[in-house]
């Protein structure tokens, strides 16, 4: 019986059974997740500026502006997808912060900032296409492929 439990609260807590030094750590460090909220509150700052570019400017009129609401809203996704993807590597590492987690979910929120603002460029300028939007996407993909590939 005492068996079955054992092996019920590994499931639960799978880092239960091993040897506390061979692990990062056991739960989320209170800088990654002072990290995390920091990134999301300038991820809220930034949304709230693209909302009063969007909803006080005209883009058609303005081409400064439009430009602006570009960079912001790349700005705005990237900064929201960064905590994102880093807690995502911290679920599927079964909660445990590797080293490198936190460089790839920049890099990572970085690329998605840098499409969404290309996109809404070239939205702007009238030439956006899906098969320039897919091509664009495959590019990164293979490009992060590259750089995340374990060694």
């Amino acid at each position: 019986m005492t068996a079955v439990l054992v092996g019920l609260a590994h499931l639960v807590r799978p880092w239960a059974g091993t040897a506390p030094e061979a692990l990062d750590s056991l739960v989320m460090e209170a800088r990654d997740r002072m990290v995390n909220l920091a990134v999301f509150g300038a991820a809220f700052v930034v949304w709230v500026l693209v909302g009063l570019v969007v909803t006080t400017q005209d883009p058609i009129a303005d081409r400064g502006a439009g430009f602006l609401g570009a960079f912001l809203m790349g700005l705005a996704i990237g900064l929201t997808m960064i905590p994102l993807f880093w807690l995502t590597a911290f679920g599927r590492h079964k909660r445990i912060a590797f080293q490198g987690d936190w460089t790839r979910a920049v890099r990572r929120g970085g690329w998605v900032g840098l499409i969404v603002m290309v996109l809404v460029v070239l939205r702007l300028q009238g030439v956006l296409e899906l098969p320039i939007a897919l091509f664009m996407m495959a590019l990164v993909v293979v490009a992060e492929s590259t750089l995340s590939a374990e060694r």
